[in-house]
Formats: C-alpha cells, structure tokens, sequence
C-alpha cells in the first residue's frame, strides 16, 4: 500500500448528482455506468499522483501531495466523463472540490477541518462543475495548463457556518461552463452567524433534525438538553442544511439576553425586518408579514421566556408555511411541538484500551484533539495519551462546552495532569473564548444559568437528587428526598423538562439520572444546604434495605432479575457502603456487604467484592465486639470472603480468613455463620494436596447445612465432596456426587450452582470421551450466561468449547473460544481459570506447529499453578499430553527446555499478554458450536 501524504494535503472530492434518482429508475444501467465512473475517477487520480483514501457510495475522496496534481486529475476526469458514452438515460454528472490544507492522517483516513471544508465545498456546486477553495487557487495560480482559467465566483458563506470561502470555478474550452447559483448560504435570505469552528461529529443528529424539520406534520421542533450539549450548534447547522428549502429564508432570533417574555416579539421582529409602527400590535404585523411565506425561525435559549410559548404557538396557527426551530433546556409545551433531547457526543468506553486510531472514531474524542491542538499545536493524539483522553471526556460526559473547556487547557496541562485535577471540574473548566457568552465561559456558568430558573421547590429537590450515584428510581427518590413538603412525582418532571434530569432508555420502571458534571454542581447546592448528612444517611438506609431484600433471591430462580436489579444500581451500593464506612456507621455497612457477597461471586466482581468485606471487616474491629456488628455477622464476613479469595486462586488468604470465621462462630455457637468457612477450607485444603483433610472438612460443612435443612446448601457441600473425587480420580463417584448436588439445586431454582454442576459433569464427558455431550452441555451453559451475565460462567463455557474445538481440529474456532475465556477470566482475577486457559492455547500452539510458543505458555501455565498451589490433575494432563509431545519432539530437548524456562520467568501479565497474541489473525467473536 502506497504512503499516503502529509503535510499540506490538496484534497479532491466528487459525487454523481442525481444518483439516487438514476438508482432507482434504472439500477442495471447504473451499476454499469457507475462501474465506468470509477475506473475514469480512479485512472485519474493514479495518473496525477494523487491516492484514493474513500469512497462512500458514489463519492470519490482523494489526497494530493500537490495542488497542481489534483487541479489536473480533476480536469483530465471531467473531460473523460463528458466525452464518455453514456447512453440515454444514465449520464453521468460529477460535481468535484479541491481544497488545500494540513489534515491529520490516521489508519488510512483523514481528519481535520480541511476535510470538513472541501467537504462542504462540493455540496456547493452542481453536476460538472468543479469549485476551488482560496488556498487551493493560491497554490496553482500561475500554472494553470495554457487553456485553463479559474472564474472567481466571490467570498461565499459554505455550510458549515464558518467564516466565508473565496471559491474559485475551473473553466475550461471543452468543458460546460454555465451552472445555477452555488448551493451556499448566500442563496437564501438568513442571519445564520458565521462560527468560528466547524461543527465536529453530530452526523446523525442534523440528519435526524432535518429529517424532521422535511416532515409536513413538524411545524414545531424543540431541541432540548442540559446546558452546554450544543444546542444552539446543532439548531444552527441544521438550519443551514434545511435553508435552500425555505424561500423566505432562515433567521436567528437570539433570546439570551432577553428576560421578559413579553419583548419577545419585538425580538423575532427585528432579523425578518418587520419594524412596530402604525396602529396595529406588533403581533399582528409579524402574522401580516410571516403569513404567506415559507420560513424558518430559529428561537435560541427559549428557556427563560417560556411564557412567550403561546406566542410562538399563535403564530404558527396563523402563518401556515413557517416552521420555528427552538433550542431549549425546557420544553416549550405548545400543542403539536415536537421534542429531540439532544444526547452527549459519542464516547469510547475508558476501561477499555484502544489505540489512537479507533479512538479517533468517537465525536467526544475528536473534539478534544481538534481544541486541544488549536490551543497547543504540537498537540496529538496518541497511543500513549489516548487512553487519558478518553476518560476525560467520558467523565466530562461528553458534553462539548465541557470538553471544550477542558482541551483548551492542553498548552498548560497534559491529559494525565488533567485527568488528575477533574475532581473538581468546575474549577477546571473555564476560560473559555471572551467572545461567547458569559455563561459558556466556565462549566459553572451553564450550570448557575439552568439553577437560576428553578423554583425554591425545584431546586430542594434538585440538589438532594445528587446523592444518588448512578441513577435513581421514582421510588427510591420518593423515600430518600422527601424529607417533608416535597412533590417528588412534579419536581422530577420539572426536573426533567429543564434538562438536568435525563431519562433512561429501556425498562419497565423509569429511571433518571444527572449527568456527572451537573451532579458535582447538585452536590454543591446540597452542602451549602447542610443537607449532605442526613441526605447520605436516607441514601445508605435504603440500599441497605434494597440489598437485604434481594440477598435470598439470589440463591434461587430470580438470581439472574435480582442480579441485574443490583448491578443496575451497583454506584448507589458502592456510594452507600462508602458513606457507611467512613462515617462510623459500620454495623450498616458490614450488613450491606455480607447481603451483597453472592452477587459478587454472580456477577464476577470478585476484587471489589473482597475489599468491600476487607474494609468492613476492618471497620468493624476498630468498633469493637461490643460494637454495631455480631460476632455471627463478622464470621459470616469472613467466610465470604474467604470463599471470594478461593474463586480468585488466592488460597493463603482464603484459609486465614475462613479459619478466623471458624473460630468466632465456634466461640458464637452460630452453625449458620460456621457452614461457609468449613466448606472454603475444604476447599483450601483440596487445592492444597491434603484430601483427607478436605473430605473431613466438606463433611462437616455438609452436617451443618443439613442441620440447618436447606437443600440448596446441602447441594453446595456435595457439590465440594464430587470435586474431590474428581481430584482423586474416581469420576464414577464424583458423577454420582454431582447428580445428587444437581438435583437439589433444579429444585432450589439456583441457575449458578446448576451451571457450575453441568460444567464438572461435561468435564467429566470429556474425559471419558463423549465430547458431542460435552459439547451440548457448555454451549447451552454458555447461551445461559451470556443471557444471565454470568461472567464466571462464560468464561469456563468458552475455555471447555475451545478445547473441544481442539480435539476437533478445529483450530480457528478453538482459538476464538480460548481467547473470549482468557480475556473474561483475566477481567475476573480469576488467575486458576487463566491457567485452564493457558494449558490448552499451549496444546493448540502445538498442534499448529508452533513447538517454542507452546513450550512458552506451558511454562508460564507450570508456574502459575506452583504459585496458586494448585497442580493440574492426571486426567487434565492426559488430555493436552499428546499436542505438547509433539511440540517437544519438533523443537528438540533443548529447545524445549529452554522455551519452557521463557515462558516460567514470564509474569502473570505478560504471560496473558502473550497469550492473548495469535500467530493467527482472528477475524471475529467465537460462534456457538451446535450441539
């Protein structure tokens, strides 16, 4: 593949006009006319040095090192399209733009304003025409071929709003040379403002916008959101889109510094041009004048005049043709108004790593490059910084004033210094240009304009709101807010309707939810209130509730609803347990961490959920055993958590824990509190090699629970009992132990423990060699947890079918399956799950002639079993022996050895760093294999 340039870039751009048009009236003739288009477009651009980086449909986009490279390929295509034959009925007409500029280039692709802008120049032209931009004229001017002109077509007003383009027409003897007026601003009448900056990303919101604003039953669109989303940018573009539509023209009404909503009349009057005077009330005249014409009305910042809505509501009824399109935080609640809530700019997730160039992609990201280079023009996005600028404009919830603000500190900052001083963005973020209005200078200043409108009511309830984190339900802010006299149900409406709250999609009960900059605004409010105590206290009080109330129903058939219930509401659990913490309420939030333990274990949060009991735990020792939390709770904490530190590999820490439990629900009498550290310790002492000790352990653990007569927990003791007999070889007992366990938990509705059974009896399948059962099981086990969100699940799924895959030769399919359990086990810290993962990639390395790979990860798999204690099983061993003989025997003794002793000294990280690295491309997600 060709280098592309860099530098100054002369972009040429074209399209067909009329395409659509010819598609549908004849498509055979056009896919053959259009198939000769692209060899003339191609031949060309080849021909005069230039590289064709996209096409999109029928549009060509090609880059030029130099100027008069694509001046000539431009001329060369137009005079090869019109001598073409094209036949009657098909001819094809192509519009082209050059415009000259530095863009940045990133996997193949071009960003930039210069590709915005020659972008916008070929909107303006029409079929065979082809325009010129100012820097592109200067770069060729005076070597111009001998019979070539250039037709100054004057400064004109391009859509994209910025300031005007001096356009430039090829003219050329043999070429037409006679069109209808540019396509551009300057064709209708408007006082759309000229902006200082193309508008970045929002492809799909302007055409969604004029999509509506095209529609007859539209006559009232209102875009509504928070302050700084853009709205007044969006309106503006939109309208320049629409603007060739509207005979009468388009026109700007600004309302921000209008207060009365009586003034606003004289405000729409002033840019139609229709001036008070004589008899008549000024409302009259403006229906006389807008009555019979098609116009566009563009109110701007509506919100603080809301009572001039039966205004605008009047003149649409009396002015049949014009349409108003209004940017708002407020609806304006007139009848047949139609509302867009205009969303944040796209953003990547930040947990996940990305490179420079995928980041690119995303609106959010792209804003912040494009500023932050404005104000630092040594500024770039990086594979190093990428990952930093991603999460600022995730935690600036892509709000563009918000990522604005933000990128114009980069000649100060660094991303990573910024993303350490976002605690406090408020401060952070001013400074913005002197030019806007004070209120779009600083974050702080959207945010006092939007609470300024508010009622005393409103604004109670708005700042109490903030002390929820993550969302919140209509219930759970009824019991938390309302402290006396408030109106939950109206304030959240109003709420709403201003745009500080937002709605979320999806869900039978509604749920809402502030944006995170306007929280830390809410959460300001409620301090200077000396409400944030008792506020907290109310928010911990009922999720403790909440968490309390779910724990049973996640032993049984509603785990997966209840798991999900809780991770929906995940942030307020962490917020509540944080509070309970650190404000010496400890009872409270070793209660909430020992309700929340299983949906831990569910959900695959293994790490928080240790550290949560950990810190608990703690917290509840400095109290003392007299204090908030029993020795039956603290016990009962301890086995948890031991049982967490199990999942996890980490047997040393497991047994210290579950002995420490033991020993205070022996010194309790609590056979509840004892059951879970007994069965943990089995645990421990099975991976530890000690069986006899394991067995003395799970038979206790299962004399208890069958005291207690829960079939559920007595299933889980069995459950311990059949791994081992699995770990002593006799899978005829374990099977019989497993099917017995099985049975009590179909009946006990427990999907988990029921999945985790299926996985050992498929184990076992496998082993003996019914693979086609083996098979069924993990596929219907891992649609299951895929369904459910069992990350645990998942994971162990994928790693059995990939090495089912193995043994059937199937080793693309094999790798996609290994791959999605490494990464879901690596994600849950679940370092023995990594090792199952690792041993079969090794055999899978062998198996595609990769001797020194395979001898690597099965050192790195060697050595993370003898650091987790935990050896892999005779029959495990049976399985993969083969491949790995094979491998040693191609690499030679010493070779093998010395790979192997690669792979041993390799860290956790990069041993799964390398793991995860294929000789092979994947190409795609791992499909389910059928059973």
């Amino acid at each position: 593949m060709s280098v592309l340039p860099t530098g100054t870039v002369t972009f040429l751009f074209t399209d067909i006009e009329g395409s659509t048009r010819m598609w549908e009236e004849d498509e055979t003739s056009m896919r053959e006319a259009l198939a000769r288009h692209d060899g003339i477009l191609a031949r060309a651009a080849d021909h005069h040095g230039g590289h064709v980086f996209k096409t999109v449909g029928d549009a060509f986009c090609c880059a030029f090192p130099a100027a008069s490279g694509a001046l000539e390929a431009a001329l060369s295509a137009q005079r090869a399209l019109q001598a073409e034959p094209w036949g009657e009925g098909c001819v094809i007409r192509v519009r082209m733009a050059l415009h000259a500029g530095a863009a940045e280039e990133r996997d193949g692709d071009y960003f930039g304003p210069p590709v915005n802008r020659v972008a916008r120049l070929l909107s303006a032209g029409h079929g065979g025409q082809t325009l010129l931009s100012h820097s592109t004229h200067e770069l060729v001017d005076g070597r111009l071929p001998y019979d070539v002109d250039l037709r100054d077509m004057g400064e004109r007003r391009l859509k994209d709003l910025t300031l005007p383009e001096r356009v430039f027409q090829l003219i050329a003897p043999d070429l037409p040379a006679d069109f209808p007026p540019l396509n551009t601003l300057d064709a209708r009448s408007n006082n759309l403002p000229a902006q200082p900056t193309p508008l970045v990303g929002r492809v799909r919101e302007v055409e969604e916008i004029c999509e509506r604003l095209r529609s007859p039953e539209v006559r009232l669109l209102t875009l509504t959101g928070p302050g700084g989303t853009g709205k007044t940018r969006l309106g503006l573009q939109a309208a320049a889109e629409v603007l060739d539509e509207y005979e009468g023209g388009a026109f700007f009404v600004a309302l921000d510094a209008v207060r009365d909503p009586a003034f606003v009349a004289s405000a729409i009057a002033q840019p139609v041009g229709v001036t008070e005077g004589g008899e008549r009330p000024l409302v009259e005249e403006l229906e006389a004048y807008l009555g019979s014409k098609q116009l566009l009305l563009v109110l701007d910042n509506f919100e603080q005049v809301l009572g001039a809505a039966p205004l605008v509501g009047e003149l649409l009824a009396r002015c049949p043709r014009l349409k108003v399109l209004v940017t708002s935080r407020a609806a304006l609640r007139v009848y047949g108004e139609h509302e867009y809530p205009v969303p944040p700019l796209a953003l990547p997730d930040p947990t996940r790593p990305s490179t420079a160039d995928r980041l690119g992609d995303y609106e959010a990201v792209r804003l912040f490059v494009e500023r932050a280079h404005a104000s630092s023009p040594g500024f770039r996005l990086t594979d190093e910084n990428a990952r930093d600028v991603a999460e600022i404009c995730a935690r600036l919830d892509g709000l563009p004033l918000a990522v604005e603000l933000a990128a114009a500190r980069s000649k100060l900052l660094s991303p990573r210094s910024m993303l350490n001083r976002l605690d406090n963005r408020l401060r952070l973020l001013r400074g913005g240009a002197a030019n806007l209005p004070a209120r779009q200078q600083t974050l702080r200043g959207a945010m006092d304009w939007s609470h300024g409108l508010l009622g005393e009511q409103d604004k109670a309830l708005f700042r109490r709101l903030s002390v929820f984190n993550g969302g919140f339900t209509l219930e759970a802010a009824d019991e938390v807010c309302d402290t006396g006299g408030l109106d939950v149900l109206d304030g959240v409406e109003s709420l709403l309707d201003m745009s500080l709250l937002r709605r979320e999609e999806g869900g039978e009960d509604p749920r809402f939810h502030m944006l995170q900059t306007i929280r830390e605004f809410a959460l300001e409010r409620l301090h200077e209130a000396e409400e944030d105590e008792e506020l907290s206290a109310r928010h911990a009080e009922h999720y403790l509730a909440l968490a309390e109330e779910a724990e049973p129903d996640l032993y049984g058939p509603r785990a997966a609803s209840r798991a999900e219930e809780l991770e929906t509401e995940h942030d307020n659990l962490r917020a509540a347990l944080s509070w309970s913490l650190a404000g010496g309420h400890a009872g409270s939030g070793l209660r909430t961490a020992n309700a929340l333990w299983w949906f831990w274990h569910l959900r695959g949060h293994y790490t928080e959920g240790r550290r949560w009991l950990k810190e608990s735990l703690a917290r509840a020792r400095e109290a003392g055993v007299a204090g908030s939390a029993s020795a039956a709770e603290r016990a009962m904490a301890l086995g948890r958590a031991g049982f967490l530190a199990v999942l996890q590999t980490d047997i040393v820490r497991a047994g210290e824990l579950s002995r420490e439990g033991l020993a205070l629900a022996r010194g309790s009498q609590d056979d509840p509190a004892a059951a879970v550290p007994l069965l943990t310790l089995g645990y421990v002492a099975l991976f530890g090699g000690d069986h006899e000790k394991a067995g003395a352990l799970f038979g206790e653990a299962l004399g208890v629970f069958r005291r207690l007569g829960n079939g559920r927990d007595v299933g889980w003791a069995l459950f311990g009992l059949g791994t081992l007999e699995r770990f002593r070889g006799d899978n005829a007992a374990a099977k019989a132990l497993y099917e017995e366990a099985l049975a009590l938990f179909e009946v006990a509705g427990d999907g988990d423990l029921q999945a985790a059974t299926a996985f050992n009896l498929g184990d076992i399948s496998m082993l003996e060699g019914d693979f086609g059962r083996a098979k069924g099981i993990f596929t219907e086990a891992l649609a299951s947890a895929r369904k459910t969100g069992g990350r645990q699940a998942a994971a162990v799924s994928a790693a059995n079918l990939g090495l089912i895959a193995l043994f059937e030769g199937d080793h693309d399919r094999a790798t996609a399956f290994l791959h999605d359990g490494l990464a879901l086990s690596q994600d849950l810290g679940h370092r023995l799950e990594v090792v199952n993962c690792l041993e079969p990639l090794a055999a899978l390395a062998g198996a595609r002639g990769e001797p020194a790979r395979a001898a690597r990860l099965w050192g790195a798999a060697e050595a993370l079993r003898e650091a987790i204690g935990s050896p892999i099983s005779p029959a495990d061993l049976g399985l993969l022996e083969p491949y790995l003989t094979e491998a040693r025997a191609r690499l030679g003794e010493a070779g093998w050895r010395s790979a192997l002793a690669e792979g041993q000294v390799m860290t956790y990280e990069a041993a799964v760093s390398y793991a995860a690295q294929s000789s092979r491309t994947r190409t795609g997600p791992a499909h389910e294999p059928q059973a």
